[in-house]
């Protein structure tokens, strides 16, 4: 049994998330449905992140436990020639039989895009949030300092969550403009559900003068979801890289 493991990347756009379910085209179940026409029936795909609904991903980790003979590359271009276009293996290797890609990361980066613009190419809008007023990175900056450290995140966690523990390490969050908007970037041990789109949807509260960023303080203390923002759209947010 060998343990083949993939760095894959898609549009979840027309996906209802990267895990399996019944009666839903997901990225898992694509996956999985090109490898029992390669190896046969009973390969899984297990996946670092359970990526929602209309999210992407540029570095998801997938492994893939099997009686396999042919050599990684030539099982990625298999799988790339099987799989439907908005999904891609851009790497695979060969771990060891232990490695578990959820269970063994460390820290996970995650980008999120806001197109700040009264109006805003087809091209853009499938790929970022479209918010018609500008946005003042500087004011969202200080807002996010406030998250940086080991806290817990319940302020900033949407209701369907499974996981007992709330906290979370979160040692970088950044606010940058682009040509094309805004994108917050964050890097942490591990994240809430939801949890980045939450923060998002606060900080463009405090973008647009809404709210201020001291507040942030506040909201993350109160581990109250009902005192943070809105919960910002899955199409800006991409799930960058795995880290092991």
């Amino acid at each position: 049994m060998r343990n083949i493991k993939l760095l894959v990347q898609y549009d979840g756009t027309d996906y209802a998330g990267f895990q399996k379910q019944p009666h839903a085209v997901t990225v898992q179940g694509e996956l999985e449905k090109a490898l029992a026409g390669i190896l046969g029936e009973g390969a899984k795909a297990i996946g670092a992140s359970r990526t929602d609904a209309g999210v992407h991903a540029l570095g998801q980790v997938v492994a893939v436990k099997a009686e396999c003979s042919i050599p990684p590359r030539r099982l990625a271009n298999a799988l790339n020639n099987a799989l439907p276009p908005a999904i891609r293996i851009a790497e695979a290797s060969e771990v060891l039989p232990t490695f578990h890609p959820r269970y063994d990361a460390t820290g996970k980066w995650y980008s999120y895009r806001i197109a700040d613009r009264p109006q805003v190419s087809p091209f853009v809008a499938r790929y970022a949030w479209h918010v018609a007023s500008h946005l003042d990175t500087e004011r969202m900056s200080r807002a996010a300092a406030h998250l940086v450290g080991r806290h817990d995140f319940s302020a900033f966690e949407v209701s369907g969550g499974s996981t007992h523990d709330k906290v979370r390490a979160l040692d970088r969050i950044e606010c940058i403009r682009r040509d094309e908007g805004v994108e917050v970037r964050t890097h942490a041990d591990g994240y809430l559900y939801m949890m980045v789109r939450s923060i998002v949807g606060t900080l463009v509260e405090v973008g647009k003068g809404r709210l201020e960023p001291d507040a942030l303080a506040e909201i993350l203390a109160s581990r109250n979801r009902s005192a943070a923002g809105r919960t910002a759209p899955p199409q800006g947010l991409f799930l960058e890289r795995v880290e092991y």
